[in-house]
């Protein structure tokens, strides 16, 4: 984008002036908007209480979903709901053992992100 339509811009104040240069440099490491609808969805499938309980016991090891009804109080029905929308997002697999289909968190950077949510939500408030 030229700088030519920040030209209009009012300062921040006047006596900050407004450097277009670094901005264009900025503008052009911004999040572009493809990018960001897909995280915005991502983060919008997330964004439910029950996945986010899977999730925390998926960190832990791999469960079929017997056990994660039972362990979260939910119908076996509604755990496998969540599933599906878990694997639609990539977040976790599964495997067959048997009888039994045992889920797991699908890589590292599910858990690195669910660590890391969890971690900044533990720490004190600094205001």
């Amino acid at each position: 984008m030229s700088t030519a339509k920040f030209q209009n811009l009012p300062t921040c104040q006047p006596n900050h002036s407004v450097d277009l240069n670094d901005l264009d440099d900025l503008r052009q490491d911004a999040l572009g908007l493809n990018k960001a609808q897909q995280m915005a969805e991502f983060f919008r499938l997330l964004a439910d209480a029950n996945r986010l309980r899977i999730l925390s016991l998926l960190a832990k090891r791999d469960l079929c979903v017997c056990d994660l009804a039972t362990l979260l109080e939910m119908s076996e029905s509604a755990v496998s709901h969540q599933l599906r929308t878990l694997r639609s997002l990539r977040l976790v697999s599964y495997k067959k053992r048997g009888r039994k289909v045992y889920y797991r968190l699908l890589d590292h950077h599910v858990l690195d992100l669910y660590q890391s949510v969890a971690e900044h939500l533990d720490e004190p408030d600094t205001e």
